[in-house]
C-alpha cells in the first residue's frame, strides 16, 4: 500500500550547480537545485522570478552553470543564502569572462557556457531553456574516452524537500546491461 503524500516533487535528488550571469556588468552567483536536462545539448535551469541574477541571464541571453563538488560547497551554500541585489558576489569565486561574455568559475571542476534559447513562466518562477554552447572540466575529472569521469568529480546532490546536500553513491552497474532475467 502507498502512502499519498500530495503534489510534492519526487525527482530530488538532482546535482547541485551555481549559475553565473553578467549582472549589471560584474558576475553575479548563484545556488540553483531546480534544472534539468532536455535531449542530449539542452538544459533547463529554473530560477523563482525576484532572483537579481534573472536581470542579468534575460539582459545576455547567457548563462554558465558550474557543477558543485565538496570542495565547491561552502562558497557555493553562501552564494544562495545572500542576494546579489544587496551583496557584491563577484569575488566569491575566481573566475574569467569566456570570449562569448560568459562568466566561467575557475574553481568548479565543470562548467557548461550555455545561451538561452526561450523562456517559460510559471508561477513565481523564469525557467531559461538553455543550449550547451561549451563544457570546461578539470583535466583530472575527464577520462581516456575525453568523457566526465563522475567517480572522480563527485558532483554534489540537492535533495528539495528536506533542504539537504548528499555526496554521490557508488556505481552499481552499466546502463542497458542489468536485465531481469527471470
Amino acid at each position: 500500500m502507498k502512502k499519498d503524500i500530495g503534489n510534492s516533487l519526487a525527482l530530488y535528488p538532482t546535482p547541485l550547480v551555481v549559475v553565473g550571469a553578467m549582472t549589471e556588468g560584474k558576475p553575479n552567483w548563484l545556488l540553483v537545485g531546480h534544472l534539468g536536462i532536455m535531449g542530449h545539448d539542452h538544459v533547463m535551469v529554473s530560477l523563482a522570478s525576484a532572483h537579481f541574477t534573472n536581470k542579468g541571464i534575460k539582459e545576455n541571453k547567457k548563462l554558465s552553470i558550474a557543477i558543485v563538488d565538496e570542495a565547491l560547497l561552502p562558497k557555493a551554500d553562501y552564494v544562495g543564502c545572500v542576494s546579489g541585489s544587496k551583496e557584491d558576489k563577484s569575488k566569491v569565486f575566481s573566475y574569467h569572462i569566456s570570449e562569448a561574455g560568459v562568466p566561467i568559475m575557475d574553481e568548479a571542476p565543470v562548467v557548461m557556457a550555455c545561451s538561452v534559447e526561450d523562456i517559460y513562466e510559471t508561477a513565481g518562477f523564469e525557467s531559461f531553456i538553455c543550449t550547451i554552447d561549451h563544457v570546461y572540466a578539470d583535466e583530472e575529472v575527464v577520462n581516456e574516452k575525453g568523457k566526465l569521469d563522475y567517480r572522480i568529480l563527485k558532483p554534489v546532490l540537492f535533495e528539495m524537500p528536506t533542504y539537504e546536500y548528499l555526496r554521490t553513491g557508488e556505481i552499481i552497474g552499466n546502463c542497458m546491461t542489468i536485465r531481469n532475467k527471470e
